[in-house]
């Protein structure tokens, strides 16, 4: 072969080689896969107390806190907001799970209203949009949100819908071809918090609850198993709040002390919303209220703890209640309801932050998480930045900090 010849071969071969390398096909790699559970009312215990294997094996290879701290009020839809966004409620508007915002509308805020779907209402970026405005596809087997801010596929709630078909939902959307595959998948299951509130947050019914639950785990990892995806997933599993134990014996009557015609009672249970009615100003509501209960603190939202970071956001009413941990408050009409049903006992949640029956459940595993490593209680704001770094994807601005989870990933 002459000189000539074998420069041309050698060129040839090259050019080749490059084409191979900088097809698109070649360049990209396979995107890390995040999916988000959410075990509605898990309390942190529930971990060590039921026989929930699935959980068990997956914190095995994994990192898991001793709880995660929620933050407050400890319900439902401000917490499922702060894990997805990093926001605090009073940064993020979701202040509760009923709220008023006439700058909105007359409508009240809540979770099985028309107005949980409208946007104005939900502040801040979950990180499904974080994902989709960098190029990622994401998707939501319901989630507190998602409905009105929408990502790239997602479902209605409807409680219906059986868990199985729920992971099978997450399961389908993660088969498709590699360009619409989500990157980001969210799966929530409300069996553990129906049961505790119907029948206490320590009851057979509701340790039952949370084995169903984990079978669904199992079932998913299962399925990532089989379709060759468990090696590039991260699987992280949380609970929005925990339950307190109540009972029919620890009732706080607010008629007791006000007439309702004199206020307008946004929100109660196990915390209290109040603001002024036609008669009433917020501090003489704090002045009939203060010292009435030994179970019930009130504070001008101003002058909430400063522990609780909770009292700016304006959608907040002007009077906050703290409740003691099993009691709530309610009317008496409620109150008459409850006990011509026979109700003796069950959980609520609502109650300060402090309060360590409020701490839930934090397990993740994945390709770049550390194994078998448990750390102390995590807020729910830090959240938002974990799943950012597992996604490799530029986080918003957020309340969280980046370095209270960066020892749970492998360097």
């Amino acid at each position: 072969m002459s000189r000539r010849r074998f420069l041309l071969s050698i060129l040839i071969t090259v050019v080749v080689w490059l084409a191979a390398v900088w097809t698109p096909a070649a360049r990209a790699q396979p995107q890390p896969i995040l999916i988000l559970i959410s075990i509605d009312g898990w309390r942190w215990d529930y971990l060590h107390r039921v026989d929930v294997p699935a959980l068990r094996s997956l914190a095995a290879r994994g990192v898991r806190s001793e709880g995660l701290i929620p933050s407050f009020p400890t319900l439902t839809f401000p917490n499922h907001w702060t894990i997805v966004t990093g926001l605090l409620p009073d940064h993020h508007g979701i202040v509760s799970n009923t709220i008023l915002d006439r700058s909105i509308g007359p409508a009240r805020f809540s979770m099985s209203a028309l107005t949980a779907k409208d946007e104005r209402w939900w502040g801040g970026e979950p990180i499904w949009k974080t994902a989709m405005r960098q190029g990622r596809k994401a998707a939501a087997m319901f989630w507190p949100g998602s409905e009105a801010v929408l990502p790239t596929y997602w479902k209605p709630y409807d409680t219906k819908v059986p868990n199985p078909d729920r992971v099978d939902q997450v399961l389908g959307w993660l088969a498709l071809p590699e360009a619409d595959r989500p990157a980001f998948s969210t799966l929530y299951f409300s069996d553990v918090d129906s049961a505790a509130h119907s029948t206490g947050p320590d009851s057979e019914e509701t340790f039952a609850a949370a084995r169903r639950v984990d079978g669904m785990i199992g079932r998913l990892i299962a399925g990532l198993t089989q379709t060759g995806l468990i090696n590039r997933t991260t699987l992280m599993v949380v609970s929005d709040h925990g339950l307190a134990e109540t009972s029919v014996n620890r009732l706080i009557v607010l008629d007791d002390y006000l007439s309702r015609s004199d206020v307008e009672v946004v929100d109660s249970g196990a915390w209290l919303g109040i603001n002024p009615g036609p008669s009433l100003t917020a501090d003489a509501i704090v002045e009939r209220l203060s010292g009435r209960h030994q179970a019930l603190t009130v504070y001008r939202k101003e002058s909430l703890p400063p522990e609780l970071q909770y009292g700016s956001h304006r959608r907040i009413p002007a009077v906050v209640g703290l409740v003691e941990p099993g009691w709530l408050v309610t009317s008496r009409d409620l109150a008459a309801r409850n006990a011509a049903t026979g109700w003796k006992t069950g959980g609520a949640h609502g109650y300060s932050t402090r309060t360590k029956e409020m701490r839930g459940l934090f397990v993740a595993a994945g390709p770049r998480v550390q194994r078998g490593v448990t750390v102390g209680p995590i807020e729910n704001i830090h959240l938002y930045h974990f799943m950012c770094e597992v996604l490799g994807v530029r986080a918003s601005r957020n309340d969280g900090d980046p370095a209270r989870t960066a020892s749970l990933f492998v360097r």
